[in-house]
Order: structure tokens, then sequence, then C-alpha cells
């Protein structure tokens, strides 16, 4: 059985949690071991007991550098009692660097796996910063045997451009795993909640204040004919009142954090529209990625909304459904959904489930194959070895 050491940014991320079922799934024994953005260890993740190392705080770059240079120095005591993994997953740039440290504890060349599903805008910047950056990641992954990334468009974007990585490419979209092989005839026959007032589900990650206020004017713009229900992990660091303002707002509602992918069924079926838009790292990141509630969303038969001119929008474009902006304003998204009515909620709602559920999840099948991807990377470590020691 093909052992994994994971180490993540944030062990208590939704995100490291499924990543570790399709590991799992797919065949292998997983060790986790990473930071945590709560204020005690974290006992438990899907079965696992990570190795703590030690406590960071979202957007605080500075104190996660003084972290991670911390852990640099604990990392092989902390790692001393596990068995030798046979094959290293470091998901983000500072994890990569405690790869390195890992791998140079247990005294063997243990191939390295980069996971990267978000470009920082930090390693987007054209000044000292920006270039110390880009050339510190270029250096820690010299040696890797995988790039694993979410989106075409990091690729075209940023990794190729840049010439940041030299390993192999493996895209693995972040499509929602459900563990019964995926049907062509698997098709979602829920309804809907009655409308009106029709309901615009945002779930996950919840850190763009842009598109809270934008939700919030456009509800209170259509009177109560639309209503916003959020679930999910609300981004303290980005709007600290959130609470406040949801609280202040009509026709805004918080539901809380929810498990994935247990309840993404229920929460999906609540809701008419799901909103796939992100302007956290407005024109570089949010522009390129493919989040999870795109995939989610569609899965469960919510008609997604999308900016026109970013990587979804093409995709959705691609795949002849969603509703898609030409701009995030209030007006635009009156124009788009203010006119909503039964019969075209239905045709759009029809154009998503028509498409091939494939699109939009994965399976065992697709574990096992991620798996076996990653087994074929431990089978001649020698020729390397002497470096990536070094």
């Amino acid at each position: 059985m093909l052992h994994v050491l994971y180490l993540v940014h944030d062990v208590s991320d939704p995100a490291v949690r499924r990543r570790i079922i399709m590991l799992k799934a797919g065949g292998a024994q997983v060790t986790l071991a990473g930071f945590r953005r709560t204020a005690s260890p974290i006992a438990d993740v899907d079965g696992l007991q990570p190795i703590d190392l030690g406590a960071t705080r979202d957007g605080r770059f500075a104190q996660r550098l003084a972290a991670v240079a911390k852990a640099a120095v604990s990392i092989g005591s902390k790692l001393g009692s596990m068995p030798r993994p046979d094959l290293i997953i470091a998901r983000n740039l500072e994890m990569l660097a405690l790869a390195r440290r890992a791998r140079s504890a247990f005294q063997v060349a243990v191939p390295i796996v980069y996971e990267c599903l978000d470009i920082h805008r930090l390693v987007l910047r054209d000044d000292l910063l920006g270039k110390a950056m880009r050339g510190a990641e270029r250096y820690l992954a010299r040696d890797i045997k995988l790039l694993v990334t979410s989106s075409p468009a990091f690729i075209a974007n940023y990794f190729k451009p840049f010439g940041q990585i030299a390993a192999p490419i493996e895209l693995l979209e972040n499509k929602y795993f459900e563990p019964a092989a995926v049907s062509l005839d698997d098709r979602i026959v829920a309804e809907n909640p009655i409308a009106p007032p029709w309901r615009i589900g945002w779930f996950g990650a919840l850190r763009c204040r842009r598109s809270l206020e934008l939700l919030a004017e456009f509800s209170r713009r259509l009177d109560g004919r639309f209503e916003i229900i959020l679930r999910g992990r609300p981004a303290l660091s980005e709007f600290p009142d959130f609470h406040a303002f949801v609280e202040s707002e009509p026709w805004l509602s918080f539901g809380g954090p929810y498990r994935n992918p247990e309840d993404m069924a229920m929460i999906y079926r609540e809701v008419h529209f799901s909103w796939a838009i992100d302007f956290f790292e407005q024109g570089l990141n949010s522009e390129w990625l493919l989040p999870n509630r795109l995939y989610e969303g569609c899965r469960f038969g919510a008609v997604p909304i999308s900016m026109r001119r970013t990587e979804t929008g093409r995709f959705l474009d691609r795949q002849g459904i969603g509703v898609l902006l030409p701009q995030a304003t209030p007006e635009a998204l009156e124009a788009a959904l203010g006119d909503m009515e039964e019969h075209r909620f239905g045709n759009l709602r029809a154009r998503v489930l028509a498409r091939n559920p494939r699109t939009w999840s994965h399976d065992r099948s697709d574990c096992r194959a991620l798996v076996e991807k990653l087994r074929g990377l431990t089978a001649a470590p020698d020729a390397y070895a002497a470096e990536a020691l070094a």
C-alpha cells in the first residue's frame, strides 16, 4: 500500500479532508501533518490524528513565515516516530519548504509532489518580493516529481510563462467526490424549493467582501424576490464584521459550516442558483481558478452564476450552461435574473442536468488512477537521490 505523508497549511481546511478521502479511496495510506488555524490542535481529520506543526493565522504572511521557520527546526523530531513514507505531497509553497526538510530527516530520497491550487498574489508581484518568491518556488521545486494543480489557467498564466516548474503537471480539477461510480444516466431528480423567493447559494470559503456586498445590494433592489443563503467558513480576516453585516441584511442568512461530501446534496437542493464568482484576487487568481462550488453546485442541479471573462465563465460557456455576467454590478445581476420565472429557470436547470455527471464528479476509479500515478513516481528514486538529499 502506498504510504503518503501529506503536509498541509491548514489541517482543518475542508479541501484537505476531501483530498485525504480521495487518497484513501484510491488505496493509499495517509499520514497527515500540518499547521492549524485553531487555538487547539485538531484531534481528528477523517479518522487521522494530524501531526501538529503549530498555529498560523489567515492573512498574516509574516507570522506564517515565522511558523514555517520554527517548524523547519522541529519537523524531524515531530515525524521521528512515523514509518518512512513512500511519497510526500506538499500542499502550498510553505509546505514545499517543509517537505524538503522532512525528506532530509528520513535520510532517503522520498519523492515530493507539489500541490498548488491557488496562485498567491505575492508571487505575481513585479517587485523584489515577487521575484524572490518566484525564485524560492523554483528552487524548492527543482526536483519535485509532479505538480498537481486545478485549473488550466494556472498553467497558462503562471507556471509556464514564468518557467516555475520543470516537472510534469497533473490537472486535477476541484470536482465533487462521490464513492459510487458515476453513471452517464445519473441525474438529479429532487425538486428545488418553490419560488419566489429565488435562492442563491454561496457556499465554501467565504472570503470575498465584494461578492457579499454585491449580493446584499441586489437582494435589496429586488425586495426579497431573491434570498442569499451563505454556508461555509467566512474569512474573518477579510471581513471581521461578517456576522453583523449578514444579520443587518433582510434577505441574507448564514447557515454555518457543513460537511463535504456528506451534506452537499442537502445544501444545494435548498437553492436555485450557485454563486461561482470570486473577486478576492481580482485580475489574478480569482480570474484563473475553477472553484469547488462550480462543480458541486452543478452536480446537484444548481444553476451557476459567473463572470463571463473568467476561466469559470469560459468553462461554463463551453458547456452551454449558467448565467454569465458582463459586469459585477447590481444592475447587471438584475438584468440577468430580475425577470426570472419558473419556465426560464426550468430550462436553465435542465441544461445543467443534461451534462455528463463526470464533468462534475470524481469517483473511486478516478481515485485509484490518481494513486496509481503517484505510485509510479516512487519506482526509481536512485537517479535523483544525491540531489534530493542535498
